[in-house]
């Protein structure tokens, strides 16, 4: 018999590169820790930008969007786990998260009428905590996801949740977005996610890679990691799901099995009054290479290209715009006068802790 799920939540403060603060990790594997997830899909939509309100009939949305989620099955044995996944397209894709799928093992995938078929990973983005897999069925018997627009997400549309918390299968929970581009550290390499969506619909153990569905039946996030500050393995109304518009960004490069890279700088950095403090630049970096300084008289970062910088924040979300290669404009304060560096952005390497 399996043993239990554990779930572990991970607190983590970071300021890495604009790094973020609170992370959730929760484990849907019987042997390892996990994070815990919600489905995206895709298709694209042309729907105003008002929040949905709550559909007449909870049951009927349910009905239309359930046969786009999936329950994965990972391992071999008692080191297998569970999570979710929903179908992308007729040709048998499914997005979930990375870390449902990176412990290795087989991949089975059991769609919403009980038919259980073998998968394999197409590609991966650690850095956002997503994947793709691909199964093998006629594509009469796919029913991809809609995916909506999480640009034009608001606090207090009406969401509901879909995945396989502990195993229960197809199981839907409700309720609100509760805050919108939240950032959380300690992802793979140490790169925060940012821009997450915060939802007070219960996610557990299981729903990793499950979705995030509008009123409207749109997929507008991924869920992937639950936040409790005692430690236990119960959902206490603070859930996070990685938005759609990053997995529309990146899918084409995990479908081709392309590795995907994320900009970054190198530094590790406080908030100040006038702008954003350099503590730390770390050894053959982006930022060392442009020669800015860090230390208690370290460089302060007021602006980015022509965007004003307040906060670690407002820096990590623009660099996370650009691309791998990418030159942006750092206008600092050194010694008390401003000045210009360019700095050409470099990769998260997969191993880096800030």
């Amino acid at each position: 018999m399996r043993e239990k799920l554990k779930w572990v939540l991970v607190i983590v403060a970071s300021m890495a590169l604009g790094g973020a603060v609170v992370v959730g990790i929760d484990s849907t594997r019987s042997d390892a820790p996990r994070t815990t997830t919600v489905i995206n899909s895709v298709s694209s939509p042309a729907e105003t930008n008002v929040a949905a309100s709550i559909p007449d009939d909870v049951a009927d949305l349910y009905e239309r969007v359930r046969p786009s989620v999936v329950k994965i099955t990972t391992g071999n044995g008692f080191a297998g786990g569970v999570g979710s996944g929903v179908v992308i397209d007729k040709e048998g894709r499914i997005l979930t998260n990375n870390h449902v799928v990176s412990g290795g093992g087989d991949i089975e995938v059991t769609f919403a009428d009980g038919t259980t078929v073998s998968a394999e990973v197409l590609g991966t983005d650690p850095g956002s905590d997503l994947a793709v897999i691909d199964v093998d069925v006629p594509a009469g018997r796919l029913q991809p996801a809609t995916l909506g627009d999480s640009s034009t997400v608001r606090v207090g549309e009406f969401v509901i949740a879909i995945g396989n918390p502990f195993e229960i299968e197809g199981t839907l929970t409700q309720g609100v977005v509760s805050g919108i581009g939240r950032t959380l550290g300690g992802n793979a390499g140490g790169r925060p996610l940012r821009q997450l969506i915060q939802a007070d619909a219960a996610i557990n153990p299981g729903n990793s890679g499950g979705g995030l569905f509008n009123a409207r039946g749109e997929l507008i996030g991924i869920t992937t990691a639950i936040e409790n500050p005692s430690g236990d393995r119960v959902f206490v109304g603070i859930g996070y799901a990685v938005p759609v518009n990053v997995a529309k960004r990146f899918l084409p490069q995990m479908i081709a099995g392309q590795r995907v890279d994320h900009p970054r700088l190198g530094v590790s950095m406080e908030n100040v009054a006038s702008g954003v403090l350099i503590q730390r630049v770390e050894a053959n970096s982006a930022a060392s290479r442009a020669g800015l300084r860090g230390g208690v008289n370290g460089d302060v970062i007021v602006g980015i290209d022509d965007v004003e910088v307040r906060s670690h924040l407002d820096l990590g979300n623009y660099i996370d715009s650009k691309s791998v290669g990418d030159k942006v404009k750092l206008r600092i304060v050194r010694g008390g006068s401003e000045i210009t560096v360019e700095v050409t952005l470099e990769a998260w390497p997969l191993n880096s802790s800030a």
